[in-house]
């Protein structure tokens, strides 16, 4: 396997496993938080600007994994001599 080959699957593999997790995770903190407002509805407000917040900080994850792709993808170069 040539050093370009494996750049394009470590960078496919980054970005799948970085963007699993979150996805998971904004899709169980959604499910909370529709929970928790149909049990409580008067307390649209704290509930919706905590699942925004936990919602950010979770997708922040996959936008390093993004990151960490773009990077072996454009930016990555073979030693000289390798």
């Amino acid at each position: 396997m040539d050093f370009d080959s494996a750049r394009m699957i470590g960078a496919a593999l980054a970005i799948g496993a970085g963007a699993l997790g979150p996805g998971i995770g904004i899709g169980l903190l959604g499910m909370g938080a529709m929970g928790a407002l149909g049990r409580n509805p008067e307390a649209r407000g704290p509930i919706m600007t905590n699942m925004i917040v936990a919602i950010a900080m979770a997708e922040a994850v996959a936008i390093y994994a993004l990151i960490v792709a773009i990077l072996l993808v454009f930016v990555a170069v073979p030693k000289p001599g390798a």
